[in-house]
């Protein structure tokens, strides 16, 4: 079987980049596409060493951790010596889960090995055979998609639900500060986007956005009437969302596409959240103004290290 050099190398570097990718996600990493790209070209660019007189090192251990940390500064940068040692020690982790899952479904679809004569003997050379090199390409992604999900999903349990925090979100040349309720019950998403949909209570805050951006939002049944003139400043961050609460047909409000929105938990830490709309709503979110916006719990899940 013939095995061509760039095809492995451009096999290792998409797993690199996933890897590493994982790592950020984990993480909440803020990353920088061309440090990524370069941290994933160091790591999968290791396969030309085998072509060297120094192919030695490519087995020996000390120059694997060597390498590891490498990878992980171009990455990640150094910050502090405890943001790199958790950086690389999570880059060891995932690495570990997917290549073990990986490791679990060849074995669960093996079928080169037989044993002759009371003798364990392989069918396949040490390059692999096509089943296998089939099993790393679409299996590797199955296992990086399965273990962020689950990522995910334990990141959903460690949120502490009915806990009011700090709200900064920018918008053209607006920014507010609220206060925000994460609740468990937002789970509404615009259907085009899927992104999470942060409800305001525009009682507390029309007074902050410009006024026809309120009385749009006032009539959203009205979106697109040449009657309502919108400056396309704002204009172009306009959505309407549908949604139904209990007890009531289907509705709609206006949703805006933020700048960014920052949000500041009780331990201090700050997540910047991106991929976001906010939803401009009428009605009385807290009867004693305790919050002023109700987060949905995937703005902690996404939001990155600000």
């Amino acid at each position: 079987m013939a095995v061509y050099l760039d095809v492995i190398w451009f096999l290792n570097f998409c797993i690199d980049l996933l890897l590493l990718l994982l790592t950020a996600l984990v993480l909440k990493r803020s990353l920088v596409k061309w440090r990524l790209l370069l941290g994933a070209l160091m790591a999968s660019s290791i396969i030309f060493l085998l072509l060297t007189p120094f192919s030695f090192l490519y087995y020996h251990p000390i120059f694997k951790i060597v390498l590891s940390v490498c990878i992980v500064i171009i990455t990640f940068g150094f910050k502090k010596f405890s943001y790199f040692i958790q950086n690389l020690l999570t880059f060891y982790f995932v690495t570990f889960i997917c290549g073990g899952g990986l490791i679990a479904l060849h074995y669960f679809f093996n079928n080169e090995m037989v044993i002759l004569n009371g003798v364990v003997t392989t069918k396949s050379t040490g390059l692999g055979t096509p089943i296998s090199w089939l099993l790393v390409i679409i299996g590797f992604p199955l296992v990086w998609f399965f273990s962020k999900k689950r990522f995910e999903q334990i990141e959903v349990r460690k949120i502490k639900y009915e806990e009011i925090v700090d709200v900064s979100l920018f918008i053209n040349d607006i920014q507010l500060h609220l206060k925000g309720l994460i609740d468990s019950g937002n789970q509404l998403q615009d259907p085009l986007t899927k992104k999470p949909v942060m409800i305001i209570d525009m009682n507390q805050m029309q007074n902050k956005f410009p006024k026809d951006i309120v009385q749009q939002a006032k009539h959203p049944e009205m979106i697109g009437d040449p009657s309502f003139t919108i400056n396309k400043k704002w204009g172009e961050k306009l959505c309407i969302i549908p949604y139904r609460g209990i007890g009531q047909v289907n509705q709609f409000i206006i949703g805006l596409k933020p700048d960014k929105v920052v949000i500041t938990l009780q331990k201090g830490e700050q997540l910047q959240c991106n991929n976001v709309v906010i939803g401009l709503n009428f009605t009385n979110l807290s009867s004693d103004g305790d919050f002023h916006c109700i987060l949905h719990p995937q703005m902690l899940i996404q939001g990155k290290s600000a």
